[in-house]
């Protein structure tokens, strides 16, 4: 809260000192965790968009970041338009801190299910930024796989460990949450090694977004405004369009979800052809490995999170257990549709 008022107080001084412009208002937007965000009217009415990093972030990393974002928007990726400073920075430092100053964009999270347009615009986004970002350097920084080639019983020993916290922050739902942590521990041992013998041995790595996910998307309607949130990191595009197509919530929520992967997968390859098929066939299988081997959300206490915010994200555990379910019920079906993309389909 400290850091926050803070902020508030060196917004003023900051956006005349290093960018030229006059403070209207400020409205805080609660969301993130590393960075301190707000909306803003400037003296001449334009609205814009500050992220105050805290103290603890890594500049570089957020550096690394923006930069990413700034050359996805020369690919016609519509990410916000970073505005620099009078140095000709993106990232300004302040007192040991950091700001990023955007355009305001347009649209909102969207929290229903995918539907088929909007399946068929994020893939096709997809697909453009990966293409782009195939030319782009490799960031040092790599998304860890787990998923891949972790030993089981490391997830294994994460799941007691999720269990044990539960017990001591006393979760109201421990009865529930011992039964699902049950059961991935079975579908883990049950699945895993078909699951991973099923993967090509080599995939494709290249610099990505690394968190594209629903939450880092602004939709109107159908269409998709805005990407945020880049990670930039050296990943797996096929990581990261199942984890897109197969989307947990769509899966849990929407009886064609089956379609709607199918249609995002197929629009993603118009923009970007040049991934191997090889990769795209295994998207399915990677978005329930990647599932499986993830237990976010399975408790929130820790997080200091607002309530709306952690009851999303129990939702979003919840979710990920049925949509387990279904991509194991599935699966076949799907890698038999997916291998007929590459004969002309």
């Amino acid at each position: 809260m400290e850091e926050a008022a803070r902020g508030d107080e060196a917004v003023p001084k900051v956006l005349s000192d290093r960018y030229g412009v006059d403070l209207a208002s400020a409205e805080p937007v609660p969301i993130g965790t590393e960075t301190i965000n707000r909306r803003v009217t400037l003296a001449d009415s334009r609205r814009i968009y500050i992220r105050q990093y805290r103290i603890t972030a890594d500049l570089e990393r957020a550096q690394a970041a923006w930069a990413m974002s700034e050359f996805c928007r020369t690919a016609r990726v519509p990410t916000p338009r970073v505005w620099r400073n009078r140095d000709g920075e993106i990232l300004t430092c302040v007192d040991g801190t950091g700001w990023v100053v955007t355009d305001e964009a347009p649209g909102q999270v969207a929290t229903e299910p995918l539907t088929a347009p909007r399946a068929q615009h994020i893939g096709l986004l997809l697909g453009r930024m990966h293409l782009a970002l195939a030319s782009y350097p490799a960031p040092a920084r790599t998304r860890q796989t787990q998923w891949r080639a972790a030993p089981l019983d490391r997830v294994l020993a994460e799941t007691d460990a999720v269990l044990e916290r539960a017990v001591a922050q006393g979760d109201p739902q421990l009865g529930q949450l011992r039964g699902e942590l049950e059961q991935r521990r079975a579908d883990l041992h049950k699945h895993t090694q078909r699951l991973r013998a099923g993967l090509p041995e080599h995939l494709v790595a290249q610099a990505g977004h690394a968190d594209f996910t629903r939450t880092s998307l602004l939709a109107q309607e159908d269409l998709i405004t805005a990407v945020l949130d880049f990670q930039a990191e050296t990943c797996l595009p096929a990581w990261e369009l199942g984890r897109a197509a197969f989307d947990s919530r769509t899966v849990a929520n929407s009886a064609s979800w089956p379609q709607t992967a199918l249609r995002m997968i197929e629009s993603y390859r118009v923009e970007n052809p040049h991934l191997p098929l090889t990769d795209i066939r295994a998207s399915a299988r990677i978005a329930l490995l990647y599932m499986l081997f993830s237990l976010h959300g399975a408790t929130t206490d820790e997080y200091g999170l607002p309530a709306a915010t952690e009851a999303d994200l129990r939702r979003y555990w919840a979710e990920r257990q049925v949509a387990i379910c279904r991509l194991l019920d599935e699966l076949d079906d799907l890698e038999a549709v997916l291998a007929g993309l590459g004969q002309g389909r």
